[in-house]
């Protein structure tokens, strides 16, 4: 029966690791440029004299959707999406280069440009800084012009532009907060066909259908395993008391 309860524990595990994928899914329904998960799995034999039938899983490197999520109209200057394929480029947690797909766009008290989340967003030199102004202007190739302030439509002037990027993508690796780096630690070569639309925002790609039927799945399959695990308990225990009677 312990081969039984090894497969059942096993399969109980991988139920529960995936079930947490799924629901750090839906909890990012609503996160702007968010990229849904896959959790990924593998058998391993266990080695060893008398284990050759037992079966291990192992987590596999996660997979995550390359789709593109739908588009939100907003109609405000600093928000922006990137159409098709590519990357904005901002500062991550520790400083080093990291990309994103969220357009959510915000100029900080110290006139530096982020997103939503605070991660300053780069342009061709670094953190892109930017003036006071009366009105500014993302072009579809991520130039940014400005009116500045106090000056008519004539001043329009250019400031910098944002660093856009479209590395493949099976040389991403996500590192949390919807941002991905490459896996090399290098940075990605600036795009210069890669386009975005100003006044818009990219959705999450998780299908909120989808998400909810694969955590109803993923629960009862857990919870097959725990009674898989419970029918071997009991069948072993049987075993035992017919063992003890016609001993």
């Amino acid at each position: 029966m312990d081969r039984m309860i090894y497969v059942a524990m096993s399969a109980a595990r991988s139920a529960q690791q995936a079930q947490t994928v799924t629901n750090h899914n839906i909890a990012n329904i609503s996160t702007n440029g968010f990229r849904a998960i896959r959790s990924a799995l593998d058998s391993a034999p266990i080695p060893g004299q008398g284990l050759p039938s037992r079966v291990n899983t192992v987590a596999q490197p996660e997979v995550w959707s390359t789709a593109q999520g739908a588009s939100l109209a907003t109609g405000r200057d600093l928000d922006i999406a990137i159409q098709g394929q590519g990357w904005l480029a901002v500062q991550g947690p520790d400083g080093e280069e990291a990309y994103t797909r969220a357009g959510n766009l915000r100029i900080n008290p110290n006139g530096l440009l982020e997103n939503a989340n605070g991660r300053l967003v780069l342009g061709n030199g670094g953190p892109i800084s930017l003036p006071p102004f009366e009105q500014i202007f993302l072009g579809e190739d991520g130039q940014i012009s400005i009116i500045p302030q106090g000056q008519t439509a004539e001043s329009l002037a250019q400031v910098d532009r944002l660093r856009l990027v479209n590395p493949p993508a099976e040389s991403l690796m996500r590192s949390g907060d919807a941002l991905f780096t490459l896996r090399d630690g290098s940075r990605a070569v600036p795009d210069p066909n890669v386009r975005i639309s100003s006044g818009q925002l990219e959705q999450s790609n998780v299908n909120p259908a989808s998400a909810l039927a694969d955590m109803i799945e993923m629960s009862r399959h857990y919870e097959m395993t725990i009674r898989a695990m419970n029918t071997a308990e009991e069948t072993d225990a049987a075993s035992a008391r017919l063992i003890r009677l016609n001993g």
